[in-house]
């Protein structure tokens, strides 16, 4: 599949799960002094997630152009010294406002990865939060994956903020092996290939974030009104897995 290919074969798949697909917003936020840029799919739908907007439909879809180059979430630091991270990228994403949670998540992203694109599952891990047990037990449910490949990790892993205030919650990633012939820290004394660790060989293809809270100013958490669901995954991450090449630099859109 081409990269073109791939987006589109995500939007339809949640199309085809009562997702509304809307547009990319603008790389500025208009409605959000707190970001200088989008730096993820969900910062158009801040205040639905906050309860001070509603939107006609309560799931939605998109591939959303994202900047990330100051602030909270910084890549800039890591473009030229791997393979995988860029300051500007597309983030597919779907979203949930207050309808399903995390078992649909869940269950949705697993079937994507590998029944609609075929990606091996005994090559895939699951990340969940420290405290999450029902994410943990999901994940065992519905992919079958044993318990060595679902881990769990903490607040710099595995708890997603947009920024240093507003909507939040624990988060459980999708990781996938690409073989001792993906590490770039080989002959380094005391490496180790792991997943969160500092080479290429796991790498995250999907981050699903459970928000539930709201982070103030003061750094409390408060609870929302709901529950809802915001996921993102790199296009150009995903394109390379699917086009079997370990550069995002090598697929056939960059």
């Amino acid at each position: 599949m081409t990269g073109n290919d791939i987006r589109r074969s995500f939007l339809d798949y949640f199309t085809r799960q009562s997702h509304t697909v809307v547009k990319s917003s603008s790389l500025v936020p208009d409605k959000d002094p707190t970001l200088l840029f989008t730096n993820a799919g969900m910062v158009q739908f801040k205040n639905v997630f906050l309860g001070q907007e509603r939107l006609p439909y309560s799931r939605a879809a998109s591939s959303q152009k994202c900047l990330r180059i100051s602030g909270k979430h910084n890549d800039l630091e890591a473009v030229g010294r791997d393979t995988y991270h860029h300051t500007f990228f597309e983030m597919l994403g779907n979203w949930s406002f207050g309808d399903y949670y995390k078992a649909e998540a869940i269950e949705w992203a697993w079937e994507l990865l590998t029944r609609e694109w075929g990606l091996p599952k005994d090559k895939l891990w699951a990340t969940v939060y420290l405290d999450d047990d029902q994410a943990e037990r999901l994940w065992a449910k519905i992919s079958g994956l044993p318990a060595e490949r679902i881990r769990r990790f903490g607040e710099k892993e595995n708890f997603w903020e947009m920024g240093e205030t507003g909507p939040c919650g624990p988060c459980s990633e999708i990781h996938l092996d690409r073989g001792p012939e993906a590490c770039d820290r080989n002959g380094l004394p005391g490496h180790v290939c792991q997943v969160n660790g500092d080479c290429a060989r796991y790498i995250e293809l999907w981050n699903l974030v459970f928000i539930q809270y709201n982070r103030k100013d003061n750094r409390e958490l408060e609870e929302l009104p709901s529950k809802h669901v915001d996921t993102g995954m790199g296009l150009e991450r995903i394109t390379a897995v699917l086009q079997n090449v370990l550069s995002n630099y090598d697929i056939d859109f960059m």
